[in-house]
């Protein structure tokens, strides 16, 4: 699963990481609140980054495409 990081609105480090978005749903994590807030930082770096091909995966191309082409 992959939350909305613009929906979440604070990380609780009890035993267990819980993250509670907006909406007032909670969901238990296994990631620290530190992975968690990095990776959200990471990800809006992607975002603002100047070269918007690091926010995909590079596509493969399969030989029938390939041959379509030809």
């Amino acid at each position: 699963m992959i939350l909305n990081a613009d929906l979440i609105e604070h990380i609780d480090m009890t035993p267990d990481t819980i993250v509670t978005l907006t909406s007032g749903q909670k969901y238990t994590v296994l990631e620290s609140a530190d992975e968690v807030v990095n990776k959200v930082i990471v990800f809006r770096q992607k975002l603002l980054s100047q070269d918007p091909a690091r926010l995909t995966a590079p596509r493969e191309h399969s030989s029938e495409s390939e041959s379509r082409s030809r």
